[in-house]
């Protein structure tokens, strides 16, 4: 298939491996490069090939507004060892871990939350991470959980294939756009350090691997 070729919603889902009405809905919102002939539906396969490119860049995915204090946002009793390969056993489980915190409120909207926004779109940004976040009223500040998982977590469908072992949860209040993005930005950055990545999943306990994203 050539780069200027034309694609159906139907080979789009199959390409980004989503439902046709997952296309169809980021199309309808202008979330994905798309033009209709007609009633129809139809993408450029170079740009939707951008589009992929453009996830799996931390540096384009989320603008940079400079460092985020993690001992301010994560504490070494919100990191798990998870050894669960499902995926929504693995945000349920991060989710109450989070909601144990004095900034989560809601503990029951926390989950079913993080739960429909990952049905909306994967989270996984690529390189075995995930990162689900939310916007939330009934949280009052920012807050982080981790999973550090020995297998790997199936149902992210990440684009690169690589699966899922880091996954960062962020819960943020609902007036905190600016420093939710910040802090989206700030792991998904340093997470592209292959090194700190090896260096969390072979961690023995929570502390280690506080000491390691603090450090």
């Amino acid at each position: 298939m050539t780069e200027d070729a034309i694609l159906t919603i139907e080979e789009v889902a199959r390409y980004l491996r989503v439902s046709e009405r997952t296309v169809y809905d980021w199309a309808q919102r202008g979330e994905l490069p798309a033009g209709k002939i007609g009633t129809v539906w139809r993408f450029k396969k170079a740009e939707i090939e951008s589009w992929v490119n453009d996830r799996l860049s931390a540096s384009k995915l989320i603008p940079q507004f400079g460092s985020v204090q993690v001992e301010s946002v994560l504490s070494p009793d919100r990191i798990l060892f998870l050894g669960y390969s499902s995926k929504q056993d693995v945000l349920l489980t991060l989710a109450d871990n989070l909601a144990g915190a004095p900034q989560v409120k809601n503990r029951k909207e926390l989950s079913q939350e993080i739960l429909r926004r990952e049905e909306l779109m994967s989270t996984a940004i690529g390189r075995g991470i995930a990162i689900p976040h939310v916007r939330l009223a009934s949280v009052t500040d920012l807050v982080v959980s981790v999973g550090i998982s020995r297998n790997d977590i199936l149902g992210f469908q990440p684009l690169d294939d690589e699966p899922v072992r880091l996954v960062f949860m962020i819960a943020a209040a609902y007036n905190q756009h600016a420093y939710y993005l910040q802090t989206l930005a700030f792991f998904s950055a340093r997470l592209k350090n292959r090194n700190l990545k090896d260096a969390l999943l072979a961690a023995q306990d929570p502390g280690e691997a506080y000491a390691l994203l603090t450090g």
